[in-house]
């Protein structure tokens, strides 16, 4: 059953920073100073993938048994983390579940998350509550177009939203905010804060994050990501901007456009690009409730005598156990 979460003022922060592509010790320790840094907010937030790096090459290298990729993939396993049970602190994530508890901030993080049983990878966000624990995680349902020869189908396990000191949040990767049925999924629970991660913020982002913000009645965080050449290891900055396409631009690969859009579809932050910092900013949830005079999606504006939606929220197990603990 969902909580309702008091209203009032909260305290946002995005970490416009590049990660370490592949270097996942050296990604967590940057991610550990974003949050000491950022501690006086209630919700920190890191763009999609941002440990160990979105993969971008990939769309290069996507021929049968590119040896190349196969190369690339196999670092990008051997950098991505395992995640432990929920309450397991010291896991691959630990140093970074003990900084949002010495925070006492909620963390949401996008990462490139290896499977238990091989050499499988997800694109995931986790979100850590500020004792450290693991509250939620969501596996992007659908990799798009290439991203498939890197990452594996999600579940609906991660269709939620938990309520942490921020408000109520849930998420979702990049373009799944193009699947209604996903969105309709934390419409329904009744977010607060919707945070939206991506790997760049084009101008259809932009249309996306606002357009949620206004059907959802709710704020969108939006993080995406800030990367130059020289977070990259040298023999992949080739392949890298290859792949990355025209959202390259000299020595800048990905140049942010981090953002939070407010319940009526405006901006209360506009996309901040060209140069990597925490961005922070102050929302105020009563306007969450006062969005819902018109339009509650997910109440007085739904009509489940016509229309409903079933969401499986078991935890697929390539193993055959469809039940597991994450």
């Amino acid at each position: 059953m969902t909580n309702v979460v008091q209203g009032g003022r909260r305290a946002i922060a995005i970490v416009q920073r590049p990660p370490a592509v592949l270097n996942l010790a050296e990604s967590i320790d940057r991610a550990v100073s974003a949050i000491d840094e950022a501690a006086n907010a209630d919700l920190i937030v890191f763009p999609e993938t941002w440990l160990t790096g979105y993969p971008a090459w990939v769309f290069g290298m996507a021929g049968w048994g590119d040896p190349e990729g196969k190369h690339w993939y196999g670092r990008l396993l051997r950098e991505s983390p395992v995640l432990g049970a929920a309450d397991d602190l010291n896991d691959a994530l630990g140093p970074i579940r003990h900084a949002a508890r010495r925070a006492s901030s909620a963390v949401v993080l996008g990462l490139n998350e290896r499977s238990r049983n091989g050499g499988t990878l997800y694109n995931s966000l986790a979100t850590i509550d500020p004792e450290g624990r693991l509250a939620n995680l969501h596996r992007k349902l659908v990799p798009t177009h290439t991203e498939r020869i890197v990452w594996g189908a999600g579940d609906g396990a991660g269709l939620r939203s938990v309520d942490t000191p921020a408000g109520r949040v849930g998420g979702l990767i990049c373009w799944e905010h193009w699947m209604p049925l996903a969105r309709h999924a934390l419409h329904e629970q009744g977010e607060q804060i919707h945070v939206a991660v991506w790997p760049d913020m084009t101008d259809t982002h932009e249309v996306a994050a606002r357009s949620y913000a206004l059907e959802g009645g709710c704020f969108v965080v939006s993080a995406a990501l800030y990367l130059t050449s020289a977070d990259l290891p040298s023999e992949l900055v080739d392949a890298y901007r290859k792949g990355v396409g025209p959202h390259s631009e000299g020595d800048v690969l990905f140049d942010g456009g981090s953002s939070i859009a407010s319940p009526d579809g405006t901006w209360l932050i506009e996309p901040v690009r060209g140069r990597a910092e925490i961005i922070k900013a102050e929302i105020d949830l009563d306007l969450v409730d006062e969005a819902h005079t018109d339009l509650d999606v997910a109440g007085h504006y739904s009509r489940p005598d016509v229309l409903r939606l079933h969401v499986d929220r078991s935890r697929f197990d390539p193993r055959g156990d469809t039940d597991v603990d994450r």
